[in-house]
């Protein structure tokens, strides 16, 4: 039987390091332009579960103290939430690690690149035409954080849970 309160502090420590990572990176991790060191916490899922509601409720925290509107918030939120979803799934569903990771990082990279420029659009009113330029900045920041600095830690956590014999 899993530990419950393991698996509420492993949940508060993502959602809490979410929004840390994006405080530090805060003149770029909202709007337009934006690089979101936290976004390589969207790698976890493939370990846990937990991990899911987690960078759900991280995002959100992040997207309302950096001051994003409403709709923003919650649907910025909701694009985190499916591609960890996609993500949890693909750690149940892959072997190989390598696959995993590539596959795993597919989802926020993806979705956040594609989606998030729509939000944006819609809601602030930004020009159509930049949506482009949008989705290719986020295509490479979104893979800095996910492959650049998720990559490492995806390895560390398995090299530790493999150590301590958890599975």
């Amino acid at each position: 039987m899993p530990n419950t309160t393991k698996i509420i502090v492993r949940a508060g420590l993502i959602a809490g390091l979410y929004v840390v990572l994006s405080l530090l990176t805060l003149p770029v991790a909202s709007g337009a332009i934006q690089f979101r060191l936290s976004e390589a916490l969207t790698i976890l899922p493939l370990f846990f579960i937990e991990a899911v509601p987690a960078l759900f409720v991280g995002c959100m925290l992040s997207n309302l103290i950096s001051g994003c509107m409403l709709l923003d918030i919650i649907l910025g939120s909701v694009i985190t939430l499916v591609s960890a979803i996609l993500t949890y799934i693909t750690g149940k569903l892959v072997k190989s690690t390598l696959l995993k990771v590539l596959i795993g990082g597919f989802f926020p990279v993806i979705l956040n690149a594609f989606f998030l420029p729509v939000l944006w659009i819609v809601i602030y009113g930004a020009i159509e035409y930049v949506y482009m330029i949008q989705v290719l900045f986020l295509l490479i920041s979104q893979s800095i954080s996910i492959y650049g600095f998720g990559t490492p830690l995806y390895l560390a956590v398995k090299k530790n849970m493999e150590k301590n014999n958890i599975k």
